[in-house]
């Protein structure tokens, strides 16, 4: 993206204003509930929020795209927390993770999320639906025993995930679950069709409306029907400022001391990897949506990321990055420059500073409720069905990622699924390389593109079916690369095929220099076969030397 004067953001203020409001209405209930998701602070995701619009959006190079704190890294932030057992020394690990984005940027490393089978991805987004909706049980139901509150964290391993469900609904609140289950249905209703083609409806954001029903629906229960209120362990939860100097003093630094700590690299590098990767596929799909088609640079994005994080983890934030969800709503709601998503975090900052205090009044059924709505979309059925229908190929590596996930971590089970999914790719690629037609005693071997040595098995195999007194075409005319050890392969097998006799025709497999080499074991005939080269050697059968 170049840089743009000044009248090309006035000029398209009109659009970006309000869409940088409908933007930050989606985005403030969506940053409290993923750090409510992670075991982190809460006002750690309004930090995230904030430099996500008001750095990121400039030193990106989409023109559409919004960064904040992202539902795809709750799992990492809450097992690192966990494991770390500090969230100032997580902070360091958030550093350290932009560090290393910053530092992918400049060795131009984005394009990495081209090498991820696409399968592998939509698992590792299907599994961290599911986890969502597991872990945010407790909250719809209004769980009470054992609860710290939405800032604790609990200790239980991720693969331990059915001891939260079965806790939750030991002890059930039922002002929270109505609360959800009502906030749940709007999020749903406003899901629906007629409900998106209306103007009205599209500009007012579901989130929103979710969350304006329960703190009225409280602040009624509170003074109507006490019993079905929601009490305070259950309602938002972030700093009241009474001033500039408050508001700072809210801001969490990281604890240096954990450079030492050998798992903050580790969790560093899954932070980076995994940010990068859900940045780059958010980036490709708001190019996809962009009205203009413009294209955003994917190393600046990294060098963007990288820089927001570091950011970030230096004043007390989760980790950033590209989100969809915010994106395509700044894109739906008009948004045309960087401009809505800076409005958007400004407009965080604001409601921080000056209105925290109704923020407080904020049920966490709510909360759940987006988070349930969000994991069900990252996770929902029709998915599962799509993969099926596209075959074993997709379906397992799907399904083995989000298994892997679910029993293991994200790390881990990304790793098996891309090597999963590496496998299909590679079993693939080796079946088409090489081809067997047989018309009775005609048979045709073609080169379908680059052979390498791994199909060297297949070749042997496919060259054993052919049978005594038959003719056999080799067809490399598709082929741009043919690896030495398949020359070699089909030369063995030229050498005994008079034994059989085969006859072999050739087309394109001897460059004029290799040819040289093979005129001492083959006679040719004197004339050219009229394929779409239009010069493809006949060779014949007869072969010299033997």
């Amino acid at each position: 993206m170049t840089q743009q004067p000044m009248q090309y953001y006035i000029r398209h203020l009109k659009d970006d204003l309000p869409a940088g409001i409908v933007v930050f209405l989606v985005a403030l209930p969506l940053c409290l509930g993923i750090a409510l998701a992670s075991g982190a602070p809460l006002f750690a995701g309004l930090i995230a929020g904030m430099v996500g619009g008001l750095v990121v959006a400039w030193l990106s190079g989409s023109q559409l795209s919004v960064s904040g704190p992202a539902a795809g890294l709750t799992v990492i932030v809450f097992n690192a927390i966990e494991t770390l057992g500090s969230f100032q020394g997580f902070l360091v690990a958030v550093i350290l993770a932009g560090i290393m984005q910053l530092i992918a940027g400049f060795l131009k490393a984005g394009v990495i999320g081209a090498f991820f089978p696409s399968a592998v991805i939509k698992g590792m987004l299907a599994a961290i639906g599911l986890i969502l909706i597991i872990k945010q049980i407790p909250h719809a139901t209004g769980y009470n025993e054992h609860f710290g509150g939405p800032e604790a964290y609990t200790h239980e391993e991720v693969h331990e995930f059915f001891f939260p469900i079965l806790d939750a609904f030991s002890s059930i609140s039922q002002g929270v679950i109505l609360i959800c289950m009502v906030a749940l249905l709007i999020l749903i209703i406003w899901e629906r069709p007629w409900f998106k083609n209306q103007k009205f409806f599209k500009l007012i954001p579901g989130p929103l409306i979710a969350v304006i029903w329960g703190v009225l629906y409280n602040l009624a229960a509170e003074r109507w029907a006490p019993d079905w209120s929601v009490s305070a362990i259950h309602l938002v939860r972030v700093p009241v400022s009474n001033n500039v100097g408050e508001f700072l003093n809210n801001f969490i630094f990281p604890d240096y001391s954990y450079w030492t700590n050998p798992q903050v690299y580790l969790i560093a590098a899954t932070l980076a990897i995994i940010g990068s990767l859900e940045t780059l596929l958010s980036l490709e799909a708001v190019d996809k949506l962009d009205p203009l088609k413009r294209t955003a640079p994917t190393n600046r994005e990294l060098k963007a990321q990288g820089v927001g994080n570091i950011i970030s983890g230096l004043i007390g934030g989760l980790p950033i990055t590209a989100v969809i969800v915010r994106s395509s709503g700044n894109i739906n709601a008009g948004g045309k420059t960087p401009l809505s998503s800076f409005i958007h975090g400004l407009c965080i900052l604001l409601s921080v500073m000056f209105f925290a205090n109704y923020i407080n009044y904020v049920p966490l059924g709510c909360l759940a409720a987006i988070l349930l709505h969000t994991g069900f979309k990252l996770a929902k059925p029709a998915l599962f069905q799509e993969f099926y229908r596209k075959g074993w190929s997709q379906l397992v590596p799907f399904v083995i990622t989000i298994t892997a996930i679910l029993t293991t971590d994200l790390l881990i089970g990304m790793s098996i699924g891309v090597v999963v999914g590496l496998f299909f790719v590679i079993k693939a690629n080796y079946r088409a390389a090489i081809t067997l037609t047989q018309d009775k005693s005609f048979y045709i071997l073609t080169l379908n593109k680059d052979v390498v040595f791994l199909n060297k098995s297949l070749l042997r195999k496919l060259l054993s079916h052919i049978k005594p007194n038959s003719t056999l075409t080799i067809d490399a005319s598709k082929s741009q690369f043919i690896d030495h050890d398949i020359i070699e392969t089909i030369d063995d097998f030229l050498v005994t095929a008079p034994n059989h006799n085969i006859s072999v025709e050739i087309y394109d497999l001897y460059g004029k220099e290799n040819l040289k080499m093979h005129e001492d074991f083959v006679i040719l005939k004197d004339h050219y076969d009229k394929s779409p080269s239009g010069n493809n050697m006949i060779i014949d059968n007869k072969i010299m030397g033997l």
